[in-house]
């Protein structure tokens, strides 16, 4: 090892330190399989001003609602473990499948038992919510799952007291390949998608690339599209404070938020 004569000295008081690096932050807590969530959400998302802070949890696939049920028992160990010990503004479990076979309020418990009191968003909640926002009654809806999958979120929105005009769903079951659709394919399935007498498009999955598109998708339907990102970072913003339009992003990002 090479040794060196420079003196190496302390300097004479210690920096003073602010409350936070940044004045908001944001926990995702993905799929270990995700390849999208990470990517929009420092696009829509990650600013001077928020923080956007990521750990995965375990999970395998064929998309299944039994394999989607294995993630909950990781959920407040993956919570845990963004900044230890530090308050956060929000945290966004980002599967939607999942989040119907488990449960907005199971999650939301799984959640804050690691990060007590902490705001808590799923791809459904948020959804519903920016469905509301928009003033949608009537839907059609677009996942990449089985029909088997499909069929706990057909029931999850009807129950809400959403009338479901149409509801596809593309048949693969590795989240992996979801996130290998091309827009040009998003765009085209959503349009087959859409019924003419629905309020909204809903596109389901966070694996799916469809936030990039959703303007271009409104633009051919002349109607609201609503994607498990684009509802979720809208949601995340907004609880932040951060109360912008946005309008190259989607309808939603020019619309305030409400729960409920």
């Amino acid at each position: 090892m090479r040794t060196t004569d420079t003196r190496i000295q302390t300097a004479s008081r210690a920096p003073a330190l602010e409350d936070r690096p940044l004045p908001n932050r944001i926990g995702l807590i993905i799929l270990a399989t995700d390849h999208t969530t990470e990517v929009d959400f420092q696009r829509m998302v990650a600013s001077n001003r928020i923080g956007v802070y990521v750990t995965r949890i375990p999970y395998a696939n064929p998309v299944t609602p039994e394999n989607l049920m294995k993630m909950q028992p990781s959920l407040s160990a993956g919570a845990a473990l963004i900044l230890p010990g530090e308050t956060l503004d929000v945290v966004m479990y980002s599967c939607t499948s999942a989040s119907v076979v488990i449960g907005d309020a199971q999650i939301k418990a799984a959640v804050q038992a690691a990060k007590p009191g902490v705001s808590v968003v799923t791809p459904t909640a948020a959804a519903v919510w920016g469905l509301k926002a928009l003033g949608a009654k009537r839907i059609s809806v677009l996942t990449p799952y089985t029909a088997e999958t499909s069929a706990p979120m057909a029931t999850y929105f009807a129950e809400l007291g959403f009338e479901i005009d149409r509801f596809t769903c593309l048949g693969l079951t590795d989240d992996r390949e979801m996130a290998r659709i091309p827009h040009h394919e998003i765009a085209a399935f959503a349009q087959e998608a859409m019924a003419p007498e629905s309020d909204a498009l809903f596109i389901s999955c966070t694996a799916v690339r469809a936030a990039e598109v959703v303007p271009r998708i409104e633009k051919a339907l002349g109607k609201p599209v609503v994607s498990s990102n684009l509802a979720t970072a809208w949601a995340c913003l907004r609880m932040c404070g951060d109360t912008a339009e946005r309008p190259e992003l989607g309808i939603l990002m020019t619309k305030p938020y409400a729960e409920g």
